[in-house]
């Protein structure tokens, strides 16, 4: 009865806590992931999703977390690429290209040397962990979450990461917000060469933001949604398929043990890249709420790998994971400042640059506003879009990187 509630509970609050997000102004400055994760920690931490090992409840309900974790994050990746209009790239200035560049640059060298600093401090999976870092900051938790899947990190490993990354990222934001983009426009100084862009979606996001999960139901809008879904589900099939077929040639997988029928890896880099390609159609990106009904399918995956932190885990090594985290940040923040001096990048356009990689499009338009700066706009999305379709590939790029040592 217990393993029934917490499954229900894994399914349904995710439409609470967007419900509430939709609804109050202050769940919004919170954002879903965290109040996801809260959710998740408070049933570990209550004993509420703890059972007895030796009996069948206990393997049934784990193996049915495993299934939730297994296919919430593939079906998420379409749809919350899906919206994503990359030919806004093409639009975008140079500046803006070598604000992206510049960022991902300081994430790669804070990532790589904090690994060869690190590697020796006791921090569990370091190299699956820096590839979650490259992840997360190269366009949020999506990324973080494909690879943690991807590369079958503990659960509990996966929390500590997501709960030190949020306690170091979260200052930095209430610090810009609160003014500190005023110290960036001091420490980069130079002319704003970024340019308005007169268009309807545009205009939607500076008024709803892109978390909108205003309408979802509507007559209108649900049935297009729910070809969103089944895209999303074809494009997972595609993968498997993949994965079967490496498995047979022999290019993944054991034979002999009989596992790696379905590479994880194999799944959700052929679902990035089909889900990309699909993005230039316009019917496909068209599509309304896809992006919305992909953040329910994280905040599911979010709830799940929460409420299997186990506190009794955490050592010594937690502490030396928490410097890990902070170091990536502030090195990949001092490089990217630097390369932006060498590149004279303005203060504004660095902020929306940093933030769109660090924390995702949602968290652009409320930044912006900050700053008063709306000719950012455009440019940080765009940054952050191209961060959600590099990011994944990065990170396995730099965890078999590595590994190699």
């Amino acid at each position: 009865m217990r393993s029934i509630i917490a499954i229900s509970i894994y399914l349904l609050f995710p439409i609470i806590i967007v419900s509430a997000f939709h609804k109050w102004k202050i769940l919004q400055k919170i954002g879903t992931v965290i109040l996801a994760y809260a959710v998740g920690i408070i049933m570990s931490l209550t004993g509420f999703v703890t059972f007895d090992p030796a009996t069948a409840e206990a393997a049934t309900f784990e193996s049915i977390q495993k299934l939730i974790m297994n296919i919430s994050v593939p079906i998420a990746i379409p749809l919350m690429l899906f919206n994503c209009d990359f030919k806004l790239w093409t639009r975008s200035l140079p500046k803006t290209i070598l604000a992206l560049v510049g960022g991902i640059i300081a994430i790669a060298t804070a990532v790589i040397t904090g690994f060869f600093i690190f590697r020796n401090s006791g921090v569990n999976d370091i190299a699956n962990v820096s590839a979650m870092m490259t992840g997360i900051y190269t366009g949020g938790t999506m990324n973080f979450n494909a690879l943690g899947a991807a590369l079958g990190v503990d659960p509990t490993t996966i929390t500590l990461v997501l709960t030190f990354q949020m306690l170091i990222t979260f200052p930095l934001i209430m610090f810009i917000t609160g003014g500190g983009y005023k110290l960036f426009r001091k420490i980069l100084p130079f002319p704003d060469e970024t340019s308005a862009v007169s268009t309807a979606n545009h205009k939607n996001l500076e008024e709803h933001g892109i978390e909108n999960y205003g309408k979802m139901l509507n007559k209108k809008v649900f049935p297009r949604t729910m070809l969103g879904l089944l895209l999303s589900i074809a494009f997972l099939a595609v993968g498997a398929g993949l994965s079967l077929l490496f498995y047979n040639l022999g290019i993944v997988g054991d034979k002999e043990a009989g596992t790696g029928k379905l590479n994880e890896l194999v799944i959700i880099l052929t679902i990035t890249t089909l889900s990309i390609i699909a993005s230039f159609s316009k019917k496909i990106r068209e599509l309304p709420k896809t992006f919305e009904l992909g953040m329910i399918f994280i905040l599911i995956f979010s709830i799940v790998v929460a409420s299997q932190f186990n506190p009794y885990n955490i050592d010594m090594s937690a502490v030396s994971l928490g410097l890990f985290v902070l170091y990536i940040m502030l090195v990949s923040v001092i490089v990217h400042i630097i390369f932006c001096r060498f590149a004279k990048i303005n203060g504004d356009l660095y902020t929306v640059a940093q933030v769109g990689l660090f924390c995702s499009p949602p968290f652009i338009p409320p930044v912006v506003g900050a700053m008063g700066n709306k000719k950012v706009l455009i440019s940080g999305i765009v940054i952050g879009l191209i961060g959600y379709a590099i990011g994944t590939y990065m990170g396995v790029g730099i965890a078999y990187l590595l590994k190699l040592f």
